[in-house]
């Protein structure tokens, strides 16, 4: 009996061991993949807009309309210095709608004072259902034309989006985090797609970039340095990797399924079309996007998503490891909601390559693979304690996962030099490269923990947000 058990944990234990090993290829060969297809995208790119003059479209009579549309919640700290950064930047035929979500701070008394702002009558277009709005307010000062300030009641990221959609009077709605920065020309280059494409473009994202430790100025960027804390500078390794190796690539094959929310910019009648952004799942940009996608699909409508390589907008990336865990916990619930939600895409022919390649690999690479490698480890410990453990086998697959993962930043550090370099400074570069080598031992695990832990909230039914307090942008000193 006993040499029976060995022989069936002797058998599971390689079962498991070759199934984890096609996994890890799997994966592998999909970042090389999507690595290949944005160099050769991202070379394309910068050939084509090498001699753009972005004045043309600001002075053009037919750039079409953005109305700018920021959700604020307890944002006192940075709201007016960011409200300012929105009303500066260049692009003409433009309006920006600060939407104060309920704030239990000072936020909308900072931004009555700082911008002259009185309560107007507003007909309100209530195209899609909102929490009620308390009042709409105007500037007295002609300087500030374009703001428009919404005060209403509390109702989450998406219900405050969605309200700003009503108010808004232009053609496209650029959706934005209020407390990001965003480059001076980034509306005119996110609208480019919008006049340039044979197909219909239904929405446009750009690269987002971190901006702890970078000096601010009267809500500019005027300094951009590496992050102080380990914790930061890990993030922007991960911001390299999610959006020039992989976003890049699949705008390429039009299968992109995330518009950032930090930043982005949509076509307004698709998005009222599909029906606004969705206050039920946590991971509304996702969401908003997809059936955004699916309803074009199913209304034969040829459409385009379009991705900006460029370095559009610069967030506050979380700074401690509770802050960190919350919102990986709450972009684990969305993701599987939003999978969960348009589930009859996956494999669906129909839905053309997002629901053949998109949507499968976004479930078992993005998804599924913190839980696999999570039950994973379990299993090799229960494995090491009976003693039916292949040291060996596992030192050599440790050392090839490592050493791939390291090479895949460096490459991703290399996208980054070769493209936009925003990190100019040697030390800089070296910096980064250090923080790659203490990634998968420090930062990996906390993320991959936070990630099983928001599939069990999701199971559990939790839909909460979580504080995602900030420690604003530093200051230039005089």
């Amino acid at each position: 009996m006993m040499e029976l058990l060995q022989y069936y944990i002797s058998q599971t234990a390689t079962f498991f061991n070759h199934l984890i090993l096609v996994y890890a290829i799997g994966i592998c060969c999909s970042y090389i993949i999507l690595a290949m297809i944005s160099a050769w995208a991202m070379r394309k790119y910068k050939k084509r807009n090498s001699f753009t003059d972005y004045r043309a479209i600001l002075s053009s009579q037919f750039a079409p309309s953005v109305s700018l549309i920021a959700p604020a919640y307890n944002e006192s700290m940075t709201i007016v210095d960011n409200v300012r950064s929105l009303l500066t930047l260049h692009y003409n035929n433009c309006e920006v709608i600060i939407v104060n979500d309920g704030s239990k701070d000072n936020t909308m008394e900072l931004l009555i004072n700082a911008y002259e702002l009185e309560k107007v009558d507003f007909v309100l277009d209530n195209q899609i259902a909102t929490k009620p709005v308390r009042g709409i307010y105007k500037a007295k000062n002609p300087a500030y034309h374009k703001l428009v300030v919404v005060d209403k009641e509390n109702g989450g990221k998406a219900d405050a989006l969605n309200v700003g959609i009503n108010v808004s009077s232009n053609k496209l709605i650029a959706c934005i985090d209020v407390d990001c920065i965003l480059e001076p020309d980034s509306l005119l280059k996110l609208v480019k797609p919008f006049m340039e494409e044979e197909r219909k473009v239904i929405a446009t994202g750009g690269v987002i970039r971190i901006a702890n430790s970078c000096v601010v100025e009267d809500g500019r960027l005027v300094s951009v340095r590496v992050p102080d804390k380990f914790i930061a500078r890990v993030q922007i390794l991960e911001y390299f990797r999610a959006f020039l190796m992989g976003r890049m690539a699949w705008a390429h094959l039009d299968g992109l399924l995330l518009i950032s929310g930090a930043f982005g910019m949509f076509d307004k009648a698709t998005v009222i079309r599909a029906g606004g952004y969705n206050h039920n799942t946590v991971g509304e940009d996702m969401e908003l996007l997809v059936r955004m996608r699916r309803l074009m699909y199913e209304e034969k409508e040829p459409c385009k998503v379009a991705f900006i390589p460029d370095p559009l907008c610069w967030t506050e990336a979380p700074q401690t490891w509770d802050i960190l865990k919350r919102q990986r916990n709450r972009w684990t619930r969305g993701t599987a909601e939003t999978l969960m939600l348009h589930r009859k895409m996956i494999l669906n022919k129909r839905y053309g390559i997002l629901g053949l390649l998109s949507l499968p690999l976004w479930v078992l690479f993005e998804w599924l693979a913190p839980l696999v490698e999570f039950f994973g480890m379990i299993f090799f410990i229960c494995l090491a304690v009976l003693g039916y453990a292949n040291w060996p086998y596992f030192f050599s697959f440790f050392g090839l996962v490592y050493t791939f993962a390291i090479m895949n930043t460096v490459f991703a550090i290399l996208f980054e030099e070769r493209s936009y370099q925003q990190y100019k400074r040697r030390r800089h570069m070296l910096s980064l490269v250090g923080t790659a080598l203490l990634e998968p031992f420090i930062f990996h695990p906390v993320t991959v923990w936070a990630a099983v832990k928001g599939n069990y909230d999701l199971i559990t039914g939790k839909k909460s947000w979580g504080e995602m307090t900030r420690a604003g942008f530093a200051q230039k000193k005089n």
